[in-house]
């Protein structure tokens, strides 16, 4: 598994967005098992709060994990559009169990870096999320905001 230990020391930030209390929390303990600092919330709305928050602080998270249905609120969908318009350079990856989602299909069409299909086990979660935030740190620009 890649080592999720930034270049300069910091665990790297992943908010992870799920209506299901379990997934949140099955999700949460497998990230940290490999070093990643996680936060979550249970819709779209609040993802996009907490993200705005944290990048107005200037500590935008590293990756983001939404799903791609709330039926309550608002899905990933709808959610990283908006992730979009306050950070362009967000990494946002979606999440279901309809695989054979046009969204899930073509992701990329739609604003995401990368697909994980539910049920996720250890392994696929760890080395997804992972390979995703080095690969983003790899190429991130020393200054966000100049």
């Amino acid at each position: 598994m890649p080592n999720s230990e930034a270049t300069n020391g910091s665990k790297p930030r992943v908010l992870v967005m799920d209506d299901e209390k379990l997934i949140l929390k099955v999700a949460r303990l497998m990230l940290e098992n490999c070093g990643i600092r996680v936060e979550t919330v249970t819709s779209g709305e609040l993802c996009i709060a907490a993200y705005r928050q944290a990048f107005e602080e200037n500590n935008p998270f590293d990756l983001i994990l939404m799903d791609l249905t709330i039926p309550t609120g608002m899905g990933g969908k709808e959610a990283v559009r908006e992730i979009l318009t306050i950070d362009p350079l967000a990494k946002v990856i979606v999440s279901s169990g309809y695989i054979t989602d046009p969204v899930m299909v073509n992701y990329t069409n739609y604003g995401f870096i990368g697909a994980i299909s539910k049920p996720y086990t250890v392994e696929i979660l760890q080395t997804s999320v992972s390979g995703f935030i080095d690969i983003s740190r790899a190429h991130a620009q020393p200054n966000r905001f100049s």
